[in-house]
């Protein structure tokens, strides 16, 4: 079947087979930043921003995208020109191995494009999810409190 789809502000098409993950589609497109962890929606590797929603894209069906709007964290930031929520992770030394990064920054982005100026409770429900093995979980949340203070740079 075919898709068509808005990709990181790009059109794309993509003839995908009807059970085909969007995880695994969008990794036919070259977009590597979306992990594969578990495969089982338990992780975050794999969070995608759909239509301003974060989806863990390892549960969702690549046919659900059709005439949607997919955005990766290639799309927020670059090593030049930064996302605040990047910056902020970086600057409290919350990205150590990277894995998890990608999804955590899209699931952060999408709370932040809906509010603001989250709570510490509203940003923990809306991670929760995602798996860090490296950093722990305080040095995330205080770059993300920096974030919602407006004191990323």
């Amino acid at each position: 079947m075919n898709i068509a789809f808005t990709l990181n502000g790009k059109p794309q098409e993509l003839t995908i087979s009807p059970n085909e993950k969007l995880t695994e589609a969008l990794r036919r497109l070259g977009v590597y930043s979306v992990k594969t962890g578990c495969n089982e929606g338990a992780c975050g590797s794999c969070v995608v921003n759909v239509n301003g929603r974060a989806v863990k894209s390892c549960l969702m069906y690549a046919a659900q995208v059709d005439g949607g709007c997919v955005e990766t964290v290639e799309f927020i930031g670059s090593l030049d020109n930064p996302h605040p929520i990047q910056s902020a992770l970086v600057e409290e030394g919350a990205v150590q191995c990277g894995f998890c990064m990608g999804g955590l920054i899209m699931s952060a982005k999408a709370v932040f494009d809906k509010n603001p100026s989250p709570t510490d409770e509203e940003l923990a429900i809306h991670l929760d999810g995602h798996l860090c093995r490296c950093t722990g979980y305080e040095k995330i949340q205080s770059a993300l409190r920096k974030v919602s203070s407006g004191a990323a740079s």
